[in-house]
């Protein structure tokens, strides 16, 4: 069952939702998001003479549309303005723009792909495109060529756009249309330099639910609850409830009995924030650094019961994928992340051992790439995460491990950069001799109960997005794993 969340739309069902995934204290709602880590960027914005070249990084607000700039020319330094991308074919490059107030009509303006297409006749003003940061930005104008445009998500450009324009086609009743190629982000940001966090709110996430027994929480004020009773989830926060029995063993008679199934339930409550910087002007077209990450507080819960299905490779159960293109207001510059979540179980085994472990866990994450001049793209992975186990038993030989994990992949403008995969888990082993039969045995030899954590990933070609050197391969993020003894003991 798919959940469309989004509530600038209103379309919060009686189930809403909010989901490489950062760090801590990201449970707040929206309106409620920290304070970035530079509150220049209106000085940035509008002086170019300015010596403080730091741009602010917030949650863009509802509404946002464009921002364009055009490198090498006078005044092209990155502005808002009212332009709109009316439609866009990803196929052919091909986009309509439009500007506000526009009657419909064809402009009788010479062609955008002349030079002086553009240039202000005597006695006017120039246009917003050429004219300096200070701009008003409801000043309409037509777009020409060489101009560099970021938008938030529009029609045929749901995860955002940032593309250059290399020719004007004509004029249409919905707007200009436009052939263009490519961007990178720093032909926007050039010289100057953005830090910050935004958290992701929950009902911005769209999600599919992909097992039956799956729920979904999240709290829209401290006094209204969406989802089921009972879950207590923080504002920020977005949890999903999930169980399913799993592959069960043995004959037909055996595998009826509790010995002989499992099942596992449990639940994951996240609040991810997205972490971007970027540098400056480096070297050429290089920047000099830059970030991008996901990163954010983690708390999850389960239980695993019986005895799971042999399986010598890890059985991987998906039960939910979320969808997200949380906008960045960075300066003038609306920056589009696109963030996605896979929530899965995963259980490996011999299908010999039964166990009855519950395990809570809670901690922090973060997973990106980060670029500078010296070393290029390198990984930046960590997970701090206790558990606590509520419940261990252990009987007869062999072994199991069960994850309630959550992979991630966080990119700019329909770009995946990052993929990471989170899976805390719960592994049960006991050694001894067992007799007896499915239903009636002794088991006499010693078990223990970890639980663990494990943190991998990639970093992609698509990077590149930030006017950084294209990768010529996947960088892994470089493997996190920890484990801990959560019980152990002797039986007979």
């Amino acid at each position: 069952m798919r959940r469309r969340l989004r509530h600038s739309r209103a379309l919060v069902p009686a189930l809403a939702a909010s989901a490489l995934l950062l760090a801590a204290g990201c449970s707040s709602p929206p309106s409620q998001a920290a304070p970035p880590a530079s509150t220049a960027g209106s000085r940035a914005d509008a002086s170019p003479d300015s010596t403080d070249r730091s741009l602010t990084v917030a949650a863009a607000p509802a509404g946002t549309a464009t921002a364009t700039a055009r490198p090498g020319s006078a005044g092209g330094k990155a502005h808002r303005t009212k332009l709109s991308v009316s439609s866009y074919d990803g196929k052919t490059g091909r986009a309509v723009i439009s500007s506000n107030g526009r009657t419909g009509k064809p402009s009788s303006a010479p062609p955008a792909s002349s030079p002086t297409a553009n240039s202000p006749a005597p006695g006017t003003s120039p246009s917003a495109s050429e004219a300096g940061p200070g701009t008003t930005p409801e000043t309409p104008h037509r777009t020409a060529v060489g101009d560099v445009i970021a938008s938030a998500p529009a029609p045929g450009a749901p995860e955002g756009l940032l593309a250059k324009v290399t020719k004007v086609i004509g004029e249409t009743p919905e707007g200009t249309e436009v052939q263009t190629e490519p961007a990178q982000l720093n032909a926007l940001l050039g010289d100057d330099t953005a830090k910050g966090s935004v958290p992701v709110a929950p009902a911005d996430f769209d999600i599919d639910e992909l097992l039956p027994d799956v729920d979904v929480s999240w709290s829209r004020t401290r006094d209204t609850h969406i989802g089921p009773e009972g879950a207590t989830v923080p504002l920020g926060s977005l949890r999903l409830d999930v169980r399913t029995d799993l592959p069960s063993v043995g004959n037909a008679t055996a595998s009826a009995s509790a010995s002989a199934s499992a099942s596992v339930e449990g639940f994951v409550q996240v609040a991810p924030q997205v972490d971007f910087r970027y540098g400056g002007q480096g070297t050429g077209s290089t920047p000099a650094s830059a970030y991008l990450g996901v990163s954010g507080d983690w708390t999850s819960g389960w239980a695993l019961k019986g005895r799971a299905g042999a399986s010598a490779a890890p059985t991987r159960i998906p039960f939910a994928t979320l969808h997200a293109d949380p906008v960045l207001q960075v300066g003038p510059v609306p920056v589009v992340v696109n963030l996605d979540l896979t929530l899965y179980l995963r259980i490996s085994g011999d299908g010999k051992v039964t166990v009855d472990v519950e395990q809570n866990l809670k901690g922090d994450f973060k997973a990106g790439g980060t670029f500078g001049l010296g070393q290029g793209w390198t990984p930046v992975s960590s997970a701090d995460m206790t558990s606590t186990p509520v419940k261990t038993t252990v009987t007869s030989a062999g072994s199991v491990q069960a994850a309630l994990g959550a992979e991630a992949s966080v990119g700019l403008y329909g770009s995946v950069g990052v993929v990471a995969d989170l899976a805390p888990y719960v592994r049960g082993e006991a050694t001894g001799t067992v007799t007896g039969t499915d239903d009636v045995f002794t088991f006499d030899g010693s078990w223990a109960v970890h639980g663990g954590v494990d943190l991998n990933g990639a970093l992609r070609l698509q990077l590149s997005v930030f006017g950084t050197p294209v990768l010529q391969r996947n960088i892994p993020l470089g493997s996190v794993h920890r484990e801990w003894k959560l019980a152990g003991g002797e039986t007979s």
